[in-house]
């Protein structure tokens, strides 16, 4: 799962959601990089999947995706708009974890021009002003799944039959270098937005990924039944994670309405 916040902006960043994870015993493990797009981020374990063998609400702990957009290397004007909104926010930060599950904004709902402003020099940043801390996405592992689909290729199918559109950024699967983490990403569902000037336009919300840890090479032999989280693949790629960012875009959201 994956939620995105600003940076260095009187304590919104990823330390405004970590601590609550952190608290019950998921650790920090490494940092990714976005130049382009001007993010951070940090993804977290969890503290053991020990106990958590089977599917469902007992099945193992997710990991947990935190970015960042870095504000001060934004222009002036997009600075500006961003802090004029948190300052409404009082301690809102302290209630990041309450605000994603509840999806309610912690500052002032915007106006349309400051979204327009914000979607023009960065989409992420346009993204967050209207959802907050949300839920950016969650993600279904496809190789846990007890189907005939549970190859992400074959599921890719499934989930196209099924009159869902998935994000073409740099083709539909994305594959690290290695191979092992293979992902692909629904484009993100809309709707209507009433801004705090009346305007009413639809905006970009949420997406699922998808995506195959395959086993590692030394456990390649493993018969089914004996394979568990950690014999597989873990971590993130940035190419991957920068082509499934994009599931929130104009571009891809122009597509799905096509």
């Amino acid at each position: 799962m994956m939620v995105i916040t600003f940076a260095m902006v009187n304590g919104y960043g990823i330390n405004s959601l970590s601590d609550f994870f952190t608290d019950f015993g998921y650790l920090p493990r490494e940092e990714l990089r976005f130049p382009a797009k001007k993010l951070r981020a940090l993804w977290f374990s969890p503290p053991t999947n020990d106990g958590y063998s089977g599917t469902g609400t007992y099945g193992p702990l997710p990991r947990i995706f935190i970015s960042e957009l870095l504000v001060d290397e934004l222009t002036t004007q997009s600075q500006e708009i961003i802090h004029k909104y948190i300052k409404t926010s009082g301690n809102g930060n302290n209630h990041a974890a309450i605000a994603s599950t509840s999806g309610e904004l912690t500052w002032e709902k915007p106006i349309y021009s400051d979204f327009q402003i914000l979607s023009r020099e960065s989409e992420y940043a346009a993204w967050t002003l209207v959802n907050g801390y949300a839920l950016n996405h969650a993600t279904i592992a496809t190789h846990r799944l007890e189907s005939d689909i549970r190859s992400i290729n074959k599921f890719n199918k499934f989930v196209e039959d099924n009159g869902f559109k998935l994000n073409s950024e740099g083709g539909i699967l994305k594959v690290s270098p290695d191979g092992l983490l293979q992902q692909s990403s629904t484009v993100a569902d809309s709707s209507l937005f009433t801004f705090a000037d009346g305007i009413t336009e639809s905006i970009p919300r949420s997406y699922i990924e998808f995506a195959e840890r395959l086993l590692l090479p030394q456990f390649k032999d493993l018969q089914d039944e004996e394979v568990k989280e950690y014999h597989r693949r873990d971590g993130f790629e940035v190419g991957n994670a920068d082509k499934i960012f994009e599931s929130t875009s104009k571009d891809q959201l122009t597509r799905r309405s096509a």
